[in-house]
């Protein structure tokens, strides 16, 4: 490792920083289908050797643990939330860097700094508050019977059409598009994991351009049309409160439908994602089903250990603005850092037992698997709704549950944890 002397780095000084060692012998690892499917044991050797480590050559550092996220966090005129470039598998298998242009889906929302964040965050918040959370428990309720109605009269598919389909709903109401739609929010919803999952073939990168351009028009369209016959009333669909954005010049039009295209992808498919978690955790361990079916009132806390254990993104990316240090190792302005929250929410300096899935833990939200802070996610007590009525209905209809034949099968990402497959066997109550 290369070592500096006494410099001053960004706001602060350090007495020593050093190079980052890298995160492991194999330059792929990252990629490898092992740890796509369990990133766990890489994850806990980073935080054990080196919580802050090189990806290669690519500028990109692994953040591992909880405290070095916590003040990533904290230091924002340091690191900025904007997107400027992803982690990808170069041609010959290599890790590299995908440079991303300054457009307005990759500086909206949770990739926004201030005070852009703020001005998103105050026009997306209101839609998701507590209140409307709890009005829509009753539409999400009757939506997930009859996909489950569905799902059963088909003979028990792959669950992960429910997963999917719920939250497919949900992001159209909160937006005001056409319930006729669904199937392809649902696809929509589905795709932004690709386009971060890190290992996506030109065909493939192709195709989602595409179906990107298809989603920006279709949102453009639905953005004119609540322009032209505006609400401003409190239940008004967030389209709406978009519109009026644009109308008084708080938000650019691309901006607005940068927002919108956001929320397929936060609301969609990480939600989608801790369903299908919760869901196999379930099938998984009868005894704990079983305990659920007969205290429901522990589904909250079981739904906050997915959260905790597998969160719906592994990682979020932050932009290193100027000289500065991490954990004594020296960043440069154009390096960029993978906050680690899987890594984190298992972090053993601060978590019991932190691979162990307890319903009793004292602080069951102390966990970074919404994030934290300013850029805490606004749908959070949305996609916990979410998931608590999808696993009070499916134990309420069911007397076992377990996988079926063949295997979960994640996506082949290293941004996303969703799983793209979970066959089940269910046994119905009677």
């Amino acid at each position: 490792m290369r070592s500096i002397g006494v410099a001053s780095l960004g706001s602060l000084s350090y007495a020593r920083a050093v190079r980052a060692p890298l995160y492991a012998e194999r330059a792929d690892e990252l990629f490898r289908a092992e740890v796509i499917d369990d990133p766990h044991p890489l994850y806990a050797r980073v935080r054990r050797i080196a919580p802050v480590s090189r990806v290669a050559e690519t500028g990109v550092h692994l953040v591992a643990t909880r405290d070095l996220i916590e003040e990533v966090l904290d230091r924002e005129d340091d690191f900025s939330a904007n997107l400027t470039g992803v982690l990808v598998r170069g041609a010959h298998g290599e890790p590299t860097t995908l440079d991303l242009p300054p457009t307005a889906a990759t500086r909206v929302i949770a990739t926004a700094d201030e005070p852009a964040h703020t001005v998103h965050r105050s026009i997306a918040q209101p839609r998701m508050s507590q209140a409307r959370v709890r009005q829509l428990e009753a539409p999400i309720r009757s939506w997930t019977r009859v996909a489950l109605d569905d799902w059963f009269a088909a003979g028990h598919a792959d669950f992960m059409q429910v997963a999917e389909l719920i939250p497919a709903r949900v992001v159209a109401e909160l937006l005001g598009l056409p319930d006729g739609d669904v199937s392809r929010h649902r696809a929509w919803a589905m795709m932004g994991g690709d386009m971060l999952a890190g290992d996506v073939s030109e065909a493939r990168m192709m195709r989602l351009a595409t179906e990107s351009a298809n989603m920006s028009a279709y949102l453009g369209e639905h953005l004119d049309r609540a322009a032209a016959a505006p609400r401003e009333d409190a239940d008004a669909p967030l389209l709406h409160a978009l519109a009026r954005a644009v109308a008084s010049r708080q938000l650019q039009a691309d901006e607005a439908v940068g927002i919108a295209t956001v929320l397929f992808g936060a609301g969609g498919e990480s939600t989608a994602a801790l369903i299908g978690s919760a869901v196999r955790g379930l099938a998984e361990r009868p005894d704990l089903a079983d305990r659920l079916r007969a205290q429901p009132e522990h589904v909250p806390a079981f739904v906050e250990e997915i959260v905790r254990l597998e969160p719906p993104f592994k990682f979020h990316y932050r932009a290193v603005r100027r000289p500065c240090a991490l954990g004594s190792v020296e960043l440069a302005p154009g390096d960029r850092l993978m906050l680690l929250w899987a890594s984190a929410n298992r972090d053993e300096s601060r978590v019991e037992d932190p691979n162990e899935l307890r319903l009793d833990r004292r602080h069951p939200r102390d966990h970074l698997g919404f994030g934290r802070g300013g850029h805490f996610c606004i749908g959070a007590g949305l996609a916990r709704l979410e998931a608590r009525i999808v696993c009070e209905e499916l134990l309420a209809r069911t007397r076992a549950l377990g996988l079926s034949t063949g295997s979960p099968r994640w996506a082949r990402s290293i941004f996303v944890r969703r799983l793209e497959s979970l066959p089940l066997a269910a046994g119905l109550a009677p």
